[in-house]
């Protein structure tokens, strides 16, 4: 293999519901592609599975580009190296999750098989990435598993990204190093720690941070008007949450109790019995509300398993009010480890966060709402 040329391989891991059915798909530029099926996985799983399956299926040298940085960290920053050293662990001591994929990934590795992936934005315009990206979605779909010599035709490939359909194509919830979570935290430093080390480093700045793994949950006032719909994203906004919940059995909901995503957030996580806070930009930020959303803020409120109150003086004003708030997520974001935010593709504000989140929490944000 010395002297080889090595082959370009694009990557990408697809689930729907995290956990639940995903697709995982490898493509050569202009060359043979695969993708592949599992009915029952996570995100992260079918990140490292594409890889995999890639080192598998091609023959000699491989350039693997990814937007996972879940897989891609893992090798530019050598963390296979501390879990060899502690026996598998991460640093608190607990098994790494996925090691199955894992070994076999840094066996292959260390036999150089491929270098240090390379890592592309997803979801940014890059052709390759968004090819890969619809057929590991095919598969998460389709339930089936397919391959080809050439190029992938229309016929091959999943629906294209759209916002109102949320991150199916790329990598979420995952326990072990992974995703960006810099944004709202300071130090660009975080990036290169593991996810737990990452939640340590965050608490040891900011002491308001709760313990076990956050899952921010938010998103747009307006909720369907239809009850049936209502009801629909409801239940499955309870689905999502009691899934993190069996992927962290540490898992906590942060959710600022607003009307509309955030005060469903709170009676979600009521419903499926898990931990919650609610986190209050100022002290008694219903003042500002109508009298019936003031009355439900104050009866969640009243039962909030904690509370974090991030400034003690009252804004003077609208503008004012309206800066604390966007202080509030930009603090939600620094403090995530995960995201889940109700969009219809519409509000231009929820926009904004989408994007706020996407920057802090990467293949961890998971958007949602009922199809119609």
């Amino acid at each position: 293999m010395l002297g080889a040329v090595a082959t370009t391989v694009y990557t990408d891991g697809a689930c729907s519901g995290n956990p639940g059915p995903g697709g995982w798909a490898w493509a050569v530029p202009d060359g043979p592609w695969a993708r592949g099926h599992d009915p029952d996985t996570t995100n992260q799983r079918m990140e490292l599975m594409a890889a995999l399956k890639a080192v598998e299926m091609l023959d000699g040298p491989l350039d693997i580009v990814s937007d996972s940085t879940y897989f891609v960290n893992c090798f530019r920053d050598g963390w296979w190296k501390g879990w060899q050293k502690r026996g598998w662990t991460n640093s608190k001591k607990e098994p790494v999750k996925n090691r199955d994929l894992w070994e076999p990934l840094i066996e292959a590795h260390r036999a150089g098989r491929f270098g240090v992936p390379r890592w592309v934005k997803g979801h940014s315009g890059d052709r390759m990435n968004d090819i890969v990206d619809r057929l590991a979605v095919a598969s998460a779909q389709g339930g089936d598993a397919a391959s080809g010599d050439t190029a992938p035709t229309p016929d091959d490939l999943g629906p294209p990204d759209d916002p109102a359909r949320g991150r199916a194509g790329s990598s979420g919830t995952g326990s072990g190093p992974g995703s960006d979570s810099g944004s709202g935290s300071g130090s660009g430093r975080l990036a290169d720690l593991d996810r737990d080390e990452r939640r340590a480093e965050r608490r040891r700045r900011d002491g308001r941070i709760p313990e076990g793994t956050l899952l921010v949950v938010g998103g747009q006032r307006g909720l369907p008007d239809d009850p049936t719909q209502l009801r629909i994203l409801r239940r499955r906004l309870a689905q999502m949450v009691d899934g993190y919940a069996e992927l962290h059995p540490d898992l906590l909901v942060l959710t600022g109790l607003r009307p509309g995503a955030e005060a469903l957030g709170g009676e979600v996580a009521d419903d499926v019995g898990v931990g919650w806070a609610a986190v209050l930009p100022w002290p008694e930020p219903q003042r500002s509300l109508g009298a019936a959303d003031r009355r439900r803020f104050d009866e969640q409120l009243a039962t909030a398993p904690a509370t974090v109150l991030l400034e003690k003086k009252v804004p003077d004003d609208r503008p004012g009010r309206a800066a604390a708030l966007n202080r509030r997520d930009a603090w939600l974001a620094g403090a995530a480890d995960l995201a889940l935010l109700l969009w219809d593709g519409t509000e231009p504000t929820v926009r904004d966060l989408v994007r706020r989140f996407e920057k802090a929490v990467g293949d961890d944000l998971t958007l949602l709402w009922p199809a119609p």
